[in-house]
């Protein structure tokens, strides 16, 4: 069986395979909230049952190893694909039912599962199938591609289920089309990815760094020089912006006289699929040229201060209640473009943290403890939101920013990280 040369048509199989990685996770993480908050679920219920769904990316480096040592990625990722457009199938079909909260549910884990092994697969493919030189070339052209895949999950997915809201006037209907269509959508990746992506390896192809076995791999993770200080600062990092996620899409959903702006479906779709992922994309672009330009210690604290900083305009909007379109659009710009800017520094530390003897699978320990960070407070913040309000939980959300912060003191990584040097430009 012949093997293609690396590098090659990466500018046809990496668009196409990033763009896939990403619609699943938008769907699974974000666009789930809005349809249940549609379908008439409590945000206490939306927000612990729907942070849940962050386990799989919390557990993938347990069968990370596995990925590796068995079969090729190509197959993996493949065959995760269709996995995860027959549970958008089941969702859509299952909505109209009875048991439709439980159903979906389990639908929506049998897609986060296949969606964290698919980026497992994904990422291995992608290191597998490039020189080191184009590895580095090619970050900027995945990144953008699986930033347009969120464009597509939460804008036109979310604006085509509020279109068909307003036409059948039954939520029921609207979002049973709109899962069928991603399904749809995930099974057309899917068969664009069958053609697209090279065959580099078939399944007894010899890994340069293979995991030494699960306890040695987590063992040399650990032993790791102030991993203590790494992993509080991972868990902290997103602190309150993993509870803000949550909450953001129902507190422009729900109704004036319970403390929400009132927004309709079709444009929160909008806004943060439209200016939201453009300025989410902007800072992102902008976080990684500084920092390859200047090293990520001179950006760090700035890019955690601009990743928080706009949450308190949430909590200004919530306690003016004000509707205007202008301040909600300029909120979600700021918001997104902190986003953006700020996760850049957090992206590169993880980075850092996973340097050494198996990097793959110590990024993939890493990125878990990330997702980690994420559930735990996202699973508390529909109880906190109801308990405290939307004013009293925004204002909460700024003020959970303060111990990353405080552990940010005692980190340790080269001043330069990150930074271009004459041999990785040439």
């Amino acid at each position: 069986m012949s093997v293609a040369p690396k590098d090659k048509n990466a500018w046809l199989w990496i668009p196409f395979l990033y763009f896939t990685q990403g619609i699943p996770y938008i769907l699974v993480v974000t666009v789930s909230v809005i349809m249940y908050k549609r379908l008439g679920i409590g945000n206490a219920e939306i927000g612990l049952y729907t942070s849940w769904l962050y386990l799989p990316w919390v557990l993938k480096p347990l069968w990370s190893p596995i990925v590796d040592l068995n079969g090729t990625k190509r197959n993996w990722f493949l065959i995760m694909q269709l996995m995860i457009s027959a549970a958008f199938l089941g969702i859509g079909l299952f909505v109209p039912s009875n048991s439709f909260f439980i159903i979906t549910l389990a639908f929506f884990w049998m897609a986060a599962f296949a969606s964290a092994t698919n980026d497992i697969a994904s990422d291995g493919y992608y290191m597998l199938g490039l020189t080191q030189k184009k590895q580095s070339f090619f970050i900027g052209v995945r990144s953008t591609f699986y930033r347009l895949a969120m464009v597509t999950g939460q804008g036109l997915l979310v604006i085509f289920a509020g279109f068909l809201e307003n036409k059948y006037g039954d939520n029921t209907k609207a979002w049973s089309m709109t899962m069928v269509c991603a399904a749809v959508l995930m099974l057309i990746l899917t068969i664009a990815n069958f053609f697209s992506a090279p065959k580099f390896e078939t399944k007894h192809t010899k890994l340069e760094e293979k995991p030494g076995g699960f306890l040695q791999v987590f063992a040399s993770f650990f032993q790791k020089n102030q991993i203590g200080i790494a992993l509080l600062f991972i868990l902290t990092y997103r602190l309150g912006e993993s509870q803000l996620v949550k909450m953001t899409s129902p507190f422009l959903l729900d109704k004036l006289e319970v403390g929400g702006l009132g927004y309709s479906t079709e444009a929160v779709g909008t806004i943060y699929g439209t200016v939201g992922i453009i300025m989410l994309s902007l800072g992102g672009i902008l976080g990684g040229i500084l920092i390859s330009r200047d090293g990520l210690k001179k950006w760090m604290l700035p890019m955690l201060l601009a990743l928080n900083l706009p949450n308190a305009l949430y909590a200004l909007l919530a306690v003016t209640q004000t509707t205007s379109i202008y301040a909600v659009v300029g909120t979600v710009i700021l918001e997104q473009f902190g986003y953006g800017f700020g996760f850049t520094a957090f992206m590169m530390y993880l980075i850092f943290v996973a340097e050494g003897v198996s990097k793959t699978s110590h990024y993939a320990i890493a990125t878990g403890f990330m997702a980690l960070g994420m559930m735990l407070p996202g699973m508390v913040s529909g109880y906190i939101q109801e308990w405290l309000g939307y004013d009293g939980f925004f204002i909460w959300v700024v003020i959970a920013a303060i111990p990353a912060f405080l552990v940010l003191k005692f980190l340790k990584y080269p001043a330069d990280y990150g930074k271009k040097t004459n041999e990785t430009n040439a």
